[in-house]
């Protein structure tokens, strides 16, 4: 590519200032690396019991892969031997590009083998996400075969949830478990796969949705064994399931809330904030930062209330705005109208912000309502982004701006569809998720939503920053319930009196920061991250500096640790600001 490229030098004007001799020469560690990865991702996708498709994408297998302790410790000695081979590359033989997939292949080695000193799989579900969703279909097949791998995975089923039990069981027995007080109602969601009809199960829809193409002798045997693995597989295994976290795992779970009140703690919960931010940062730095930050958007919240001639503290005004019946929405559509309505606001300036435009669409979905009632406002997805349209009341429209530029566009969709069509990247990145990147990414579109004009009233701004202020407060929340011993009520009350969240949010929302230690502070960090290095090219390329051409080298970058965004964004300054190779920037 680089050879093809130097051809064209002089039509070309975004090629870096290296001589083209210099770009077709090979670094000379970059083969050896390439294999190692290659080799790498041909382990993971056979480990996965995944599917690789023509287009490099990941399809479901027939198999669940074992989740066994057996299984993950080998995974773990797995990685530690191509770490140790890894370290048997100079980085200095490396090409920039090189450089890069290195720090990303020890980053996602380095988790693995740490979650596995820690034996994390022994807390196998958390308040927000867990492993017993989404193993059901959306919607029906397209071919013979995916419907049989299907069934084949319902009948693995069973065996994967005794597993996941077996590990549960192990963490309850060491004190290393969800805290008992996020546990209420999160039964719910495998209420839905208990019931007896399996016509009536979440899991006939793909049977329901058969395509008609299919030889009746085809569709009769899968129906058939789709009703049998069903009622006797599924329905079974959710059943048992249900009983163990009602049963056994709720009444037995700890008491306690702090990650650092667990086995080995303090050293669990450097590595949670290391893992989830790319960060080396402790608990006390970030507690400060997140100090720091929620002072500095207060400031710019009482501006908003000044504008609009209100009086009161920053919660009384939260408050107001949380039972203005002008904010809540009457039905889902309504919500999910004003989503899609800022979508499309969005699509008529993303040209001016980017100068790569993916062609791929996403839809807006809403939240399944097995998973709505403890489920976050939004997620982002290649295919769709979703609302969350459970309670209105608690979802208030004045919020749903900055939560679709974060999860829809040029949020989470937008940046998918942009890393996947870019192409470039080696295979075995083509799944790896940063927290820090990328949701440090979705809440700076929400800040971008700002300069493209999105925000039209005082309320949506005030809504932006109490966004922003939930991602600081969690700075501040998240240390100090895992580090500094703060119990749920004042978790609860920081970040009520701080955020224009309705109160069914608040509570999820801590629960959520309760029951994964870390997790919630990679978007700030990450946000914060995005924005200094923005400024830092902007001062150092002055009228050279576009938009556009930075935000296309971010997002181009893919999924990566901080430390190789900063690395890139100074590369980006060093040469003159220039965009994307073959994207033209009138």
């Amino acid at each position: 590519m680089l050879k093809h490229l130097c051809g064209f030098a002089a039509a070309f004007a975004l090629i870096a200032t290296v001589p083209c001799a210099a770009q077709a020469t090979p670094a000379a560690g970059d083969a050896r690396l390439q294999s190692l990865y290659q080799e790498y991702w041909d382990w993971q996708v056979a480990e996965s019991g995944s599917i690789e498709t023509t287009d490099g994408e990941l399809d479901p297998g027939p198999t669940i892969p074992s989740a066994s302790p057996e299984a993950h410790r080998a995974r773990a000695e797995k990685a530690a031997d191509f770490r140790r081979r890894l370290d048997t590359i100079d980085p200095d033989s490396l090409s920039p590009a090189e450089r890069t997939n290195a720090a990303v292949l020890r980053a996602v080695l380095t988790e693995t083998i740490e979650d596995a000193r820690f034996s994390e799989w022994e807390m196998p579900f958390d308040s927000d996400s867990n492993f017993w969703s989404y193993w059901d279909a959306s919607r029906g097949f397209e071919t013979v075969e995916e419907y049989d791998r299907y069934i084949a995975r319902m009948r693995a089923l069973p065996r994967y949830f005794d597993e996941q039990i077996a590990n549960a069981r192990a963490g309850l027995a060491r004190g290393f478990s969800v805290p008992k007080v996020t546990l209420t109602g999160r039964d719910a969601s495998l209420a839905a796969y208990t019931v007896a009809a399996p016509e009536q199960s979440p899991f006939w829809k793909a049977f329901a949705e058969m395509p008609a193409r299919f030889s009746s002798e085809e569709r009769n045997r899968l129906l058939a064994e789709g009703r049998t693995a069903i009622a006797q597989s599924v329905t079974p295994a959710y059943g048992k399931l249900l009983n163990f976290i009602r049963d056994e795992y709720t009444p037995r779970a700890r008491t306690t809330l702090a990650a650092e009140a667990m086995p080995d703690g303090k050293a669990y919960y450097r590595q949670q904030i290391r893992q989830y931010t790319t960060l080396d940062l402790g608990p006390d730095e970030v507690h400060r930062i997140g100090l720091d930050e929620v002072a500095r958007i207060e400031g710019e919240m009482r501006k908003i209330m000044a504008e609009v001639g209100f009086t009161g503290s920053i919660a009384d005004f939260s408050d107001k705005l949380r039972t203005d019946p002008r904010f809540i929405a009457a039905t889902p559509d309504e919500l999910m109208g004003v989503s899609s309505y800022v979508a499309k606001r969005v699509d008529g300036r993303l040209a001016d912000y980017f100068g790569f435009l993916p062609r791929r669409r996403f839809a807006i979905r809403p939240v399944a309502d097995a998973i709505a009632p403890f489920y976050t406002a939004g997620r982002g997805g290649l295919e769709a982004c979703q609302m969350n349209t459970h309670d209105l009341p608690s979802r208030p429209l004045y919020n749903i701006p900055a939560l679709t530029l974060h999860e829809c566009a040029p949020g989470h969709s937008f940046q998918m569809a942009f890393q996947l069509e870019q192409g470039g990247q080696p295979r075995f990145r083509r799944n790896i998720y940063f927290s820090g990147m990328g949701e440090g990414w979705g809440l700076y579109t929400e800040f971008l939503g700002e300069e493209m004009g999105i925000y039209r009233t005082p309320e949506e701004r005030f809504g932006r920053l109490s966004y922003e202020m939930w991602r600081a407060a969690r700075l501040v929340i998240d240390t100090g319930i895992h580090h500094y011993g703060w119990d749920r009520d004042r978790a609860i009350a920081y970040l009520a009196d701080r955020t224009a969240l309705s109160r069914h949010e608040v509570g999820t929302e801590i629960d959520r920061y309760i029951s994964w230690p870390g997790q919630a502070l990679a978007y700030k960090l990450g946000e914060m991250s995005i924005r200094r290095m923005r400024t830092k090219a902007e001062v150092a390329l002055g009228n050279r500096f576009d938009i556009r051409k930075f935000h296309d080298v971010v997002l181009a970058l893919g999924s990566v640790p901080l430390t190789e965004l900063e690395a890139r964004v100074e590369a980006f300054i060093a040469d003159g600001g220039q965009g994307l190779s073959g994207v033209t920037y009138d």
